[in-house]
């Protein structure tokens, strides 16, 4: 299969316009790294199909297609509505009730019962992302909640409610959040996405359930209330990888903050050698049109300027009408953005009090040399993934190919930005294995010979200890 190679990787959101074997591959053939399952939406029979397929795509076409799995978190969401929607007006005054009634146009209902306890009179509460907005008066803090419309218009039925200004106090990992885990954690797929992290023991009581089942899942947490942009390092330390969730982010701390936000976060991970991913609305136009707007390839390619190691598509590839395209248009754009901008050859300072510093300068140095030797390749070898990370951050404009005996980090490493993985489990000499790449590397034209290629990995290689050792080799 010819697939396109970007440093930026895409993780696309997989729906009824895309959950096809055809369509997948379609997708992946475009240039999708990761496909994004929405556990907001969907039967975990839907749910299977797609891991089926995916699975069968990396056996059949030799790709390393990986899954993440997005719990949807303490989204608080209206209930049903008679006659499909209500409107509301502004001036009006309308209850709020948590009992998961049928809502009527004075009486809306929301099925999440704490809300009445968590807000109090002059908050806003905002429905369908900030579209309209409400006031609270008063509350008996038990089940109704007395508010004014401030922006009225048309409310849909089980629309997203968000509270800026209030301190939510269900748990970020719901029961079915719970129970979702376990679908995922049976499938084995590679990450997990967590909803409306709040603070760094969310991420700890994630990581707690995946370990109890023996698995290694990853976990991305998703930034998008203003409290976990109060406990933004240690979340960062915790946690594997971030998701910029601009959507819920926009409406809970004013979009106006957003930009900087994105930019904060995205420094922070490139700094700690964390993938960050920017999602939400990038190419929100192209749902229903051919081709995006000025404004959402600038926001693309910012997104890569900034070093995002991953862009995401949420409804455009899930229901949208032209999948394909959006994936064959972010594409282009990323492409243009690499061949023609510094986003390469980052320096970073390194903490020599870290326990993995010795390892750590040694990547760094390869990636330095890389840049001097005008080098076409950095390789590594890992068992943890842990120098794929690494390399990655110094974003080598030389490629960067990861050879690993685990099967399972091949998939896992794909969300990561530059890396392409490579199954291999011989235990060689250090000067066996290092010609056997160079091999498998020109036999795949990955590399050409005269090209210059640099090696990392730990010597004696049997014993797979840290990074020890750079080689600088000529095809």
């Amino acid at each position: 299969m010819e697939i396109s190679f970007n440093k930026t990787k895409v993780l696309a959101t997989v729906g009824p316009a895309s959950n096809s074997y055809e369509r997948l591959v379609a997708l992946v053939q475009e240039g999708v790294d990761a496909f994004r399952l929405n556990f907001s939406h969907g039967a975990y029979e839907e749910h299977q199909k797609v891991i089926d397929h995916v699975r069968q795509v990396n056996r059949e076409h030799n790709t390393n297609i990986c899954l993440v799995q997005d719990l949807q978190g303490p989204k608080i969401r209206l209930g049903d509505i008679e006659n499909g929607s209500v409107e509301i007006e502004e001036g009006q005054r309308v209850k709020l009730v948590c009992d998961g009634s049928i809502s009527t146009a004075d009486r809306l209902s929301t099925i999440y019962t704490g809300l009445a306890k968590d807000v109090k009179a002059g908050d806003s509460i905002l429905l369908d992302d900030g579209k309209l907005e409400l006031k609270v008066i008063s509350t008996d803090n038990e089940l109704e909640v007395e508010t004014e419309v401030i922006y009225g218009g048309i409310v849909k039925p089980r629309k997203g409610i968000n509270l800026p200004h209030s301190k939510v106090s269900a748990p970020s990992l719901t029961e079915k959040d719970i129970e979702d885990l376990h679908f995922g954690l049976d499938n084995d797929v590679e990450w997990v996405a967590l909803s409306f992290v709040r603070k760094v023991e969310d991420i700890h009581e994630i990581k707690r359930i995946i370990k109890e089942r023996g698995k290694d899942t990853r976990v991305i947490a998703k930034i998008e209330k203003p409290e976990a942009i109060e406990n933004i390092d240690e979340i960062i330390a915790a946690t594997d990888a971030i998701m910029v969730a601009r959507g819920d982010l926009g409406v809970e701390v004013g979009m106006e903050k957003v930009p900087m936000i994105q930019k904060m976060l995205v420094a922070k991970c490139n700094e700690a050698a964390k993938p960050v991913i920017v999602a939400t609305q990038m190419m929100e136009s192209m749902i229903v049109n051919p081709r995006p707007t000025r404004a959402e390839t600038n926001d693309v390619a910012n997104a890569v300027l900034d070093g995002a190691h991953c862009l995401m598509l949420s409804a455009e590839t899930a229901v949208g009408a032209y999948p394909i395209e959006t994936i064959r248009s972010m594409n282009m754009t990323i492409r243009m953005v690499e061949e023609h901008s510094g986003v390469f050859n980052r320096s970073f300072a390194i903490n020599p009090n870290s326990e993995t510093f010795l390892s750590d300068s040694l990547v760094a140095n390869a990636c330095n040399l890389a840049s001097d030797t005008n080098a076409k390749a950095v390789i590594g070898m890992t068992k943890s993934g842990y120098t794929a990370f690494q390399l990655a951050k110094y974003r080598p404009q030389a490629d960067i190919f990861i050879f690993t005996g685990n099967h399972r980090l091949l998939n896992t490493l794909n969300l990561v930005w530059g890396v392409r993985g490579f199954f291999y489990d011989k235990v060689e000499s250090t000067d066996g294995t290092i010609s056997d790449i160079k091999q498998i590397l020109l036999d795949g034209g990955y590399i050409q010979k005269g090209d210059v290629f640099i090696n990392t990995a730990s010597m004696p290689i049997n014993e797979q200890k840290r990074t020890n050792m750079i080689k600088l080799s000529v095809a």
